[in-house]
């Protein structure tokens, strides 16, 4: 379980395809410092297992179908991906429950400044958007933000100066692909409706 409140961001070492599965190498300095083997750590919003570490780099094994279903696949040597260590019972929860299980990508429509702030609207495939409220929880790609807009297969955040200097999302452009995880406890509340007698 995570909070979507982002460590650091990293930069990819190395991806490449290995005989059991991929091998995901990133280069960071503050959580290698902090972790062993088996810990679980959200790359990009992804939850993945620490295999390997050392004092400046982590290694994961990654899925054949989490490298499809996420932004993993467009990875590459120098890209910034988000890092955030799986929560510890004893600290503040600032953003929301993250659990690491990406739901969907989303595109980047528009990503612009305007004033001091930048505006961010992400597209989703259809059938997700029934996840999206006005004023609700939303993870993008490990970053836990707040609706501002939710229309049709879209929805809109803004960032402050802050989280562009600290997450990823700096470097984003339209057209690019991001994670998406919605709100886990809209998910519980639809399974339990669809659940009961009518």
């Amino acid at each position: 379980m995570f909070t979507g409140i982002i460590e650091e961001t990293g930069r990819v070492a190395a991806f490449t395809q290995g005989p059991d599965s991929w091998r995901l190498q990133i280069a960071a300095g503050l959580v290698p410092s902090d972790v062993r083997l088996g810990d679980s750590v959200a790359v990009n919003g992804c939850c993945l297992t620490v295999t390997e570490f050392d004092a400046g780099h982590l290694w994961f094994d990654v899925l054949e179908e989490t490298r499809r279903l996420t932004n993993f696949a467009q990875l590459a040597p120098g890209a910034l991906v988000n890092l955030e260590r799986s929560l510890r019972a004893d600290t503040r929860l600032g953003g929301h429950f993250v659990s690491g299980h990406i739901d969907a990508p989303g595109r980047v429509e528009v990503f612009e400044a305007r004033g001091k702030d930048h505006y961010l609207k992400v597209g989703v495939p259809a059938g997700f958007a029934r996840y999206l409220v006005y004023k609700g929880s939303v993870a993008i790609d490990g970053i836990s933000l707040t609706v501002a807009e939710a229309a049709g297969d879209s929805f809109a955040v803004w960032l402050i100066p802050h989280t562009l200097a600290v997450t990823n999302l700096r470097g984003k452009k339209a057209g690019d692909t991001l994670n998406l995880e919605f709100d886990l406890l809209a998910k519980y509340v639809e399974k339990l409706n669809a659940a009961r007698p009518a």
